[in-house]
């Protein structure tokens, strides 16, 4: 099993991967609760989601354990499941099982261009200041997500979108504990901080008020039946559609590649290039993971970015994913128990892990332009638009334009106009103001 997974070759052991695994899963548990509240609103059936969502997740992570054999976990996307939910169902007026039927479509292409080793190509192909952003702009993207869900920040008025939440009630208090907890255990190198971190602040937010202790602790796995190969692929195939599957496989294209490189990164896992080794297993899993997600009746389906809780409590080789796709498994019948995680507990970590992925930003060099606004741009806008993909398809289009602009055309390789090409046809299509 230590061979397998090359323990002695990337320096870890038991301890470090099982408490990655374990980490990574209460650092996205969330998922089984939040990805089908949003895809009700599309009209998927909450209950049968939960189970779809769940055995999505499962077999994307095991398969990223045992194929790739990267300590990265698969669930389905956040981002991606509201395009669905509000844009193409809500907004537009589209059956959910179209939307499906696209998803799979996406997921199908996938597997094709991966097998043709054309994602690892173009993904070799990025920029170095464009990859460092990656991380970076995940790190930021990360720490919105976790100042959100522990009520440290909210939603504001039109001027002002965003403003400091009520610090005086008990989340976001128990948050800054947690953030505090965590700073001060990983300060004296205490292994497990993050987990440790998360299950103290739990315990504090049963008593004092802030979440409900589960009732129950063994449920019975909600029957998929409703959405169990409901996906209307004919469907999907229609004209009228096209656009629909265009902007699915374009965010799921640049999600997964941005995210593959971000962890990576933190992991310590990229080459003298910046290049993830064999990306294109990883790339093949997600890939997978995207099928059966969507014959299984979820949306599109991905690495996710709290794999890096995971990364930083020690996580490094495919094990760790192998003990997240076994809590998965788990959580079909104790998900009572795992989904009363609160917001402030996980929350409180991904702020933490957001601090750390920020480091590549010293390495992108300030002085020149043409690199530092495509970065920039990339940065920003992953957190402003709330959206890995549009952060990154805005650097796509920018750092080529910028080059040409400065008289720098020849630095630019074939892959990086193929990217141009790709974010564009984003840009394009999405359906803006539908939702």
């Amino acid at each position: 099993m230590k061979k397998y997974f090359k323990f002695d070759q990337l320096g870890t052991d038991y301890k470090k991967e099982v408490l990655g695994g374990v980490t990574t899963f209460f650092a996205m548990a969330y998922i089984v609760i939040v990805n089908p509240a949003i895809l009700a609103i599309g009209g998927i059936p909450r209950e049968a989601s939960v189970t779809a969502t769940i055995i999505a997740a499962m077999i994307g992570t095991l398969m990223m354990a045992l194929y790739a054999r990267r300590p990265f976990a698969i669930a389905p996307y956040m981002g991606e499941n509201a395009f669905v939910a509000y844009t193409v169902c809500l907004g537009m007026g589209y059956e959910w099982q179209k939307a499906l039927g696209a998803v799979f479509i996406g997921g199908v292409i996938f597997v094709t261009i991966t097998a043709l080793r054309i994602r690892s190509w173009i993904t070799r192909a990025i920029p170095d200041s464009l990859k460092r952003s990656f991380a970076a702009g995940i790190g930021f993207f990360i720490m919105f997500i976790g100042l959100n869900d522990t009520g440290i920040i909210r939603l504001g008025v039109p001027g002002a979108p965003v403003k400091i939440g009520d610090l005086s009630a008990a989340g976001p208090l128990l948050a800054i504990l947690c953030i505090i907890v965590i700073s001060i255990l990983m300060i004296k190198k205490i292994p497990g901080s993050l987990l440790i971190g998360m299950l103290v602040t739990t315990i504090l937010s049963y008593f004092l008020g802030v979440a409900r202790a589960p009732e129950a602790i063994i449920s019975a796995p909600p029957s998929i039946a409703p959405v169990f190969l409901k996906l209307d692929i004919a469907g999907a195939l229609t004209l009228d559609f096209i656009p629909i599957i265009l902007v699915v496989f374009v965010l799921d294209f640049v999600d997964t590649m941005g995210t593959l490189i971000g962890v990576s990164a933190r992991a310590r896992l990229l080459d003298e290039s910046g290049n993830l080794p064999e990306i294109e297993k990883p790339m093949m899993a997600d890939a997978i993971a995207t099928v059966t997600g969507a014959l299984a009746g979820t949306t599109t389906t991905g690495t996710f970015i709290e794999s890096a809780a995971g990364i930083e409590a020690g996580a490094r080789s495919g094990f760790a994913s192998l003990v997240t796709a076994g809590m998965f498994a788990i959580c079909l019948f104790l998900a009572p128990l795992f989904v009363s995680v609160p917001g402030v507990a996980y929350g409180g970590a991904l702020i933490i892990v957001g601090f750390l992925m920020l480091s590549p930003i010293e390495k992108i060099n300030f002085e020149d332009y043409t690199e530092l606004f495509p970065a920039a741009a990339t940065i920003a806008l992953m957190s402003f638009t709330f959206n890995i993909g549009f952060g990154m398809t805005a650097g796509f289009v920018l750092y080529p334009l910028f080059k040409v602009m400065a008289g720098k055309a020849r630095e630019l390789n074939a892959g990086v106009w193929i990217l141009f090409a790709i974010s564009m046809l984003l840009f394009l299509f999405y359906p803006y103001g539908k939702a």
